[in-house]
């Protein structure tokens, strides 16, 4: 968790903490400020960054004396400083971000990756992920350290055969062929996914497309120990909340009771390699 992403999270508490001082449920204090009920939430869950004027409605439908108001509202200007601080790191380039990953995935004992549209990270190929930091690089203006970014990736790999810990990964086969690199680049690609079936330790498998799923998948995520990573075009969401932690593991549970694995993954692979070597 980046220092911004902290001090948002205590800022939330403090506004949550309010609140239920006040004996108002989240519902209630919405309909109180004339807010939707998800802003509210997305506020105190740390997942939206509040404006001067929703901290300013906020205390003072709580009547909150002048002097706390105008402290939380410093608070709120110190947190959006750092905001874009963190905003800037991003856009440094890709390399610290994935040493970053590195990271958290040593520390973890359980790591559950679900990708709907690219090869999962801990998979790619050198040749692959250069194409994907490239377009990204491309799209959000981030410094070109692409070369920087793929050795740490591959570095990242290392904790595929590290001992003691649990890892899935699970892909949609539309990752396969809606790709965004030269055929040949992808035929390799699909080799090392080949290579990763029955990989000791890791277990893998693939979404056929065709097949019935027991829920949309609406977009990728990874499921860290206990903290879910959504990664969205611009950002990056960080889930800690129990509950939807448990929503998204039951989720990963029910979408590989429709995924394919060992021989019927490498037959799969097999058959998109022909078509793109076709």
């Amino acid at each position: 968790m980046s220092d911004f992403e902290k001090l948002r999270m205590e800022y939330a508490d403090e506004l949550r903490r309010r609140r239920e001082r006040a004996g108002l449920t989240g519902r209630d204090f919405a309909d109180l400020l004339g807010w939707t009920n998800s802003k509210v939430s997305k506020i105190e869950r740390g997942r939206q960054t509040p404006t001067d004027s929703d901290v300013v409605d906020w205390l003072e439908a709580l009547d909150t004396p002048d002097d706390e108001i105008a402290e939380m509202r410093d608070r709120l200007r110190e947190l959006r400083v750092r905001q874009l601080s963190w905003r800037r790191q991003l856009r440094e380039g890709h390399r610290s971000r994935q040493e970053q990953d590195a990271l958290d995935e040593q520390a973890a004992t359980t790591i559950r990756a679900v990708e709907a549209a690219a090869v999962p990270g801990l998979l790619q190929t050198p040749d692959y992920a250069r194409h994907i930091f490239r377009t990204q690089s491309g799209l959000l203006g981030v410094a070109d350290d692409i070369d920087d970014a793929v050795r740490a990736r591959m570095q990242r790999q290392s904790v595929l055969y590290a001992a003691g810990k649990t890892i899935e990964i699970l892909m949609a086969e539309t990752a396969l062929h809606n790709i965004s690199c030269p055929a040949d680049v992808m035929v390799g690609q699909l080799d090392r996914l080949t290579a990763a079936v029955g990989l000791p330790g890791v277990r893998f498998g693939i979404l056929p497309m065709g097949t019935e799923l027991p829920h949309v998948l609406w977009h990728g995520y990874w499921v860290v120990d206990d903290v879910v990573f959504v990664e969205t075009i611009t950002d990056e969401l960080r889930i800690r909340d129990p509950e939807q932690v448990a929503i998204y593991n039951t989720l990963t549970d029910r979408l590989w009771s429709a995924a394919v694995e060992g021989e019927a993954a490498r037959s799969l692979l097999a058959r998109v390699a022909d078509q793109l070597r076709g």
